[in-house]
């Protein structure tokens, strides 16, 4: 695997309460997370971060993953775990109170991805079948539009846009997707936070991930894009890409 991510503050917010980092255990499966924390008093960046290095704790002694039902069930227990240290947290510290995170991770192995997600953070992938996007926004917006009330372009401008309906650390249980693909040669995983879906459109996500320039590159220039168009929110790019050698960053 190749793996690059960035994290950028955006051009409007004083703190960055994103939080990314990328995994690899010791059978050589990596795990890829990004979190986008929320709440008051910079406690967005504390929920945000209690899940990165929770998740790093938990993976240092994981098991080789012979198949998808042992990934998916291994991120079932696991972020159940940090959902409550999350929630433990925010109960016992006040200035904490209410925070929470989202959350999109992947763990990639030689044979699979298994992508999990809650609240608005999204994966993507390109391969030979095109650029897709492989999670489900859990919005209030994103409701309206499965529901038929409203269009998927009257969601790109609702008011209530910003309005998530799951996040780690904000109740005692969470509920999860989580879905396994094929993860072959030359294939690209794409996780971001909404600083930059909401920013960068899926025409100009492709295009930069298919030219050919370095992993590097491609990370820097969808964060200079979303900057580009306002940078009204962190921003933050995780790429992994199937390949032989390792880049990371």
């Amino acid at each position: 695997m190749k793996t690059v991510f960035y994290t950028d503050k955006g051009k409007v917010r004083q703190h960055n309460e994103d939080s990314v980092d990328v995994f690899k255990n010791s059978h050589g499966d990596y795990l890829a997370v990004v979190a986008d924390g929320m709440g008051g008093h910079r406690a967005g960046d504390v929920a945000s971060q209690l899940v990165i290095s929770s998740l790093k704790d938990m993976w240092k002694n994981t098991e080789k993953f012979e198949t998808a039902d042992q990934a998916e069930n291994w991120l079932k227990t696991t972020i159940n775990e940090v959902n409550k240290e999350v929630y433990s947290y925010s109960q016992s510290h006040s200035e904490c109170e209410g925070m929470g995170t989202t959350l999109v991770g992947a763990i990639c192995t030689s044979l699979f991805a298994t992508i999990v997600n809650i609240g608005d953070s999204r994966g993507y992938i390109l391969n030979e079948n095109g650029f897709h996007q492989l999670t489900e926004d859990h919005t209030l917006v994103n409701e309206l539009v499965r529901s038929g009330e409203i269009s998927k372009e009257d969601a790109e401008h609702h008011p209530r846009k910003n309005v998530i309906l799951r996040a780690i650390g904000t109740e005692t249980t969470i509920t999860m997707d989580i879905k396994t693909i094929m993860f072959e040669d030359d294939d690209v995983l794409l996780l971001c936070s909404d600083g930059l879906s909401n920013k960068v459109s899926e025409q100009e996500m492709k295009e930069i991930l298919s030219n050919d320039d370095s992993l590097g590159n491609k990370g820097e220039k969808l964060v200079h894009l979303a900057n580009d168009y306002g940078g009204e929110d962190n921003i933050t790019v995780l790429i992994v890409k199937y390949a032989a050698e390792t880049e990371s960053g």
